[in-house]
């Protein structure tokens, strides 16, 4: 039987308290992220406010309720003339 140095048997008995430091380390960290992770969720998010155009805003800067002209584009009619828009 080989004799071992008493330096390396200090080694293996000091080897399971390092194991259990580093994992000790890491499942703090682990649930430090995890835990930044469901406060994100936790909140709910923002609704995105509408975008207005300028132009539909009056002087008060309230949304018009004047009728506003309308071009339609189409590529059916082959016609440069503007079709009339029947009337409801």
């Amino acid at each position: 039987m080989s004799k071992v140095s008493p330096g390396f048997q200090r080694l293996n008995q000091l080897f399971p308290l390092l194991y259990g430091a580093c994992m000790a380390a890491l499942l703090w960290q682990a649930f430090r992220v995890m835990g930044q992770g469901f406060s994100a969720v936790a909140t709910p998010p923002e609704k995105p406010k509408p975008t207005i155009h300028p132009e539909l805003l009056d002087a008060e800067g309230q949304i018009t309720r004047e009728e506003l002209l309308t071009v339609r584009f189409s590529e059916e009619s082959g016609s440069s003339r503007p079709e009339p828009h029947p009337e409801s």
